[in-house]
């Protein structure tokens, strides 16, 4: 069972690691934020804010903000992953020469690694040798940071390949703002919170290029369809993307003013480069790494995924997104199927 006051280390000061922080300090849970560069690590501390990150938004005095990742993660009963997904398993193989005492691992990161194409949870489970598989869960769902920290109304769903696992994080996140549930789908509910964002992107370069909803509609309902079918090959519970890591995370991430990865789609779908577009952004777009991930699979694994692969193409090839947008609207004629 959980203790009233849970020992916590978040591993990443980014706008969901400050968000998680605040949320679990409202529920009297001992918290220790590790950001990796140390003069913000210093700023933070001692402005208890990040008006890039989080404006607004203010760190109590009660959580620990440190450099330090031997006393975030060390006598900790939780241990959240919440850096970039291109560095877990940087920053994960450092975490493994501590003694991490049978703490519970929640990856709260989202994306596919690059080179290996494994999910995060993957990555941990190889890179942290001390932690047993069943010690590992996954946070996901619709939950952008901007409203959290605000404790506007949100839920998630917590997996695990343990039920008592997942039930433990349902137990330390969930009060009258934030609901968990939990699944056993580990795989589906990466894989849904990964696919999302490259369906973000394209439903960015809709707004951006100034197509109206109906395109976005169609947009979103056929990019759950390439999300199951991709979730499926990979041996993932198809009914897991009607869920909140599904489903849930694609309608908000394609339609919210928050996401980062909607917003860089518009930038694109307007005529700038992906260069011009990340140079000017504070915060990862995940889905333009996802993007390349995504690809990779679905070449592997033979699956028709035609809005991923275009979004592909405008990205990395220099496609012209209007002309991407008319090729998926006059492929061969098929009858509607789901997955």
């Amino acid at each position: 069972m959980i203790s009233v006051r849970s020992k916590i280390g978040i591993l990443g000061a980014g706008s969901w690691g400050m968000a998680l922080a605040v949320h679990l300090n409202s529920l009297k849970h001992n918290v220790t934020l590790w950001e990796f560069d140390k003069s913000r690590c210093i700023k933070l501390s001692e402005k208890r804010e990040d008006s890039d990150f989080l404006p607004g938004i203010k760190i109590p005095e009660r959580i620990i903000i440190t450099s330090d990742l031997q006393k975030a993660v060390e006598n900790k009963d939780f241990i959240l992953f919440v850096v970039p997904s291109h560095i877990v398993r940087d920053v994960a193989s450092k975490v493994n020469n501590f003694n991490l005492r049978g703490a519970v691992i929640v990856s709260c990161s989202k994306g596919i690694e690059n080179n290996t194409l494994m999910t995060l949870s993957q990555v941990l489970t190889e890179t942290l040798t001390k932690v047993k598989p069943d010690k590992i869960a996954v946070l996901s769902g619709p939950s952008h940071a901007e409203e959290v920290s605000r404790r506007i109304p949100t839920a998630v769903v917590a997996a695990s390949v343990s039920e008592s696992t997942s039930k433990k994080v349902q137990k330390l996140f969930m009060n009258e703002v934030f609901r968990v549930y939990t699944s056993s789908d580990v795989k589906g509910v990466e894989l849904g919170a990964s696919l999302k964002n490259v369906i973000a992107i394209a439903a960015g370069i809709c707004d951006g290029v100034g197509f109206g909803d109906n395109t976005k509609a169609a947009l979103i309902n056929r990019g759950m369809v390439e999300l199951t079918r991709l979730g499926t090959a990979l041996g993932a519970d198809p009914m897991t993307f009607a869920g909140l890591s599904g489903m849930g995370d694609l309608i908000v991430t394609c339609m919210s003013k928050h996401s980062r990865n909607r917003y860089f789609g518009e930038e694109i779908g307007k005529g700038r480069t992906l260069e011009q577009v990340s140079s000017g952004m504070k915060m990862i777009a995940e889905g333009v790494k996802t993007t390349k991930s995504i690809h990779d699979l679905s070449i592997k694994l033979g699956i028709d995924m035609p809005i991923s692969s275009q979004v592909y193409s405008v990205l990395f090839e220099g496609k012209d997104p209007k002309l991407a947008v008319r090729e998926l609207m006059t492929r061969n004629p098929k009858k509607e199927k789901w997955g």
